[in-house]
């Protein structure tokens, strides 16, 4: 069975439309997170915003699960326009045991393969508490658009302190940056030489491969 975590990231007052639409596509889990995006104070004021409280709802589907959420998402709250939000579907691998992928789909039925052709990929950073900004300044040098912030708590352990010289223990800022897949490598590695361990933001980052992507802008060619 092809399965994906999708992923919403939109604005909060959309949290609960956003969750009923996972919930009548037939999915069993909806996860809901409280963010706020990564828009600059020049950037909210040329275009006279407010910094934003997002919200990041998440479930687990299959392909026609996800297939209606890309459709309903789009019927509902234009999540295809830019400026609506965006949606993204990431492939999942593996679940464990038949009992936990019952509970997610209702079924029990195993075999399939998730799409494998990637344009855009999730990249995640998790860095110390009041750093996004040192984070988002390094994406942005290297392409970036925006993001997406949650704080978070670590839970780990003691040979972090000893290899990143920061205590994953300590309050966390999550932040959440959709890229081209040939954008990736460059916003990656710009965080990691301006923002990355060693440094005060202790950042570390990794990416998620997306399969299929509502409500980002067109770039430049």
């Amino acid at each position: 069975m092809e399965l994906y975590y999708v992923i919403t990231i939109s604005d909060r007052d959309r949290a609960e439309i956003l969750a009923n639409i996972y919930q009548t596509a037939g999915t069993g889990m909806v996860l809901t997170k409280l963010g706020r995006g990564t828009a600059t104070g020049e950037q909210l004021s040329s275009y006279g915003l407010d910094a934003t409280e997002k919200a990041i709802v998440s479930t687990v589907a299959d392909a026609e699960q996800t297939r209606q959420i890309f459709k309903l998402s789009k019927r509902r709250l234009f999540i295809d326009v830019p400026g609506n939000g965006v949606m993204m579907a990431i492939p999942l691998k593996s679940v464990a045991g038949g009992r936990t992928l019952g509970y997610l789909t209702d079924s029990t039925q195993t075999g399939g393969k998730p799409a494998m052709d990637f344009s855009h990929e999730l990249i995640m950073v998790i860095m110390n508490e009041g750093y996004s900004d040192t984070v988002m300044d390094a994406a942005r040098s290297a392409g970036a658009g925006g993001g997406t912030v949650l704080h978070a708590k670590g839970t780990g352990r003691a040979r972090a302190q000893k290899f990143f010289g920061v205590s994953l223990a300590d309050e966390k800022d999550v932040v959440y940056i959709v890229a081209h897949a040939d954008e990736k490598a460059a916003i990656m590695q710009a965080i990691a030489d301006n923002a990355g361990p060693g440094t005060r933001a202790g950042a570390i980052c990794f990416s998620l491969p997306i399969s299929q992507v509502a409500g980002l802008r067109e770039r430049d060619e």
